[in-house]
């Protein structure tokens, strides 16, 4: 009795590879998912249920500071943090909507993670808000989708425009700080700790734009930038 050992043909061989060789499913995200995704983004922000990746800055400041200020003191640091807490709003907005349509790979990481940051900083406020019976402002919603709107817009001015904005909002931002640094009483360790950890990371949001060739923005856009902000920090402080 004869054995015949079977050889493979070539088109057993073609359908074997093409077995092996299948991709796996990928699912594809299309536009409903991103504004899905962002959509969520906006109800964590706006609800208070976004979470920090880093230590708040005030929790190594003791407590008993707090005896020293008066209601009256109280109340005016209530208004900074919650003028402070919108930044950081209009911040997240703004860059998540520039990252939306941003085609440039490096560019909208660097976005992504500085809006990362900005939620840090948004914590820290709403914690801070709540230590001093206080609140976010009632607005958020609109001041939200006013900067998630303006980050679309700036999305389509291509990558030197996308920094420039970055660059220039954080240069604002700086500034505001500085002045709440001014103004914070003198005994009030916990909410200076936090914004001196938000002006630095501003500082470094600004001039990682800038190192990644950031524009400067034409003379007008400035100005409506700084004349918006004058609308939100007057508000915000009391409502």
């Amino acid at each position: 009795m004869t054995t015949q050992q079977y050889t493979p043909s070539p088109a057993d061989n073609a359908n074997s590879n093409e077995t092996m060789q299948a991709p796996a499913f990928q699912r594809q995200y299309g536009v409903l998912d991103g504004f899905l995704t962002e959509v969520g983004r906006a109800l964590e922000v706006l609800s208070g249920a976004a979470q920090a990746t880093r230590p708040n800055p005030a929790a190594r400041m003791p407590r008993d500071t707090e005896d020293t200020l008066t209601p009256e003191q109280s109340q005016h640091v209530a208004g900074l943090m919650r003028v402070n807490h919108v930044g950081e709003v209009c911040a997240q907005a703004l860059y998540r909507g520039q990252a939306a349509f941003c085609r440039d790979e490096p560019t909208r990481e660097l976005l992504y993670d500085a809006a990362t940051e900005e939620v840090d900083h948004l914590v820290w406020c709403n914690d801070r808000l709540k230590e001093l019976n206080s609140r976010p402002s009632v607005l958020n919603p609109l001041w939200y989708t006013a900067s998630f709107g303006l980050g679309l817009l700036a999305s389509r001015a291509g990558v030197g425009y996308n920094l420039g904005f970055m660059a220039e909002t954080e240069r604002q931002v700086e500034q505001h700080l500085d002045s709440h640094l001014e103004r914070l009483p003198v005994d009030d360790q916990r909410s200076r700790a936090i914004v001196e950890q938000m002006k630095t990371d501003e500082i470094e949001h600004r001039t990682t734009a800038e190192m990644h060739g950031a524009r400067k923005l034409p003379f007008p856009i400035r100005c409506g930038m700084r004349l918006m902000s004058k609308v939100m920090t007057t508000t915000a402080y009391r409502i």
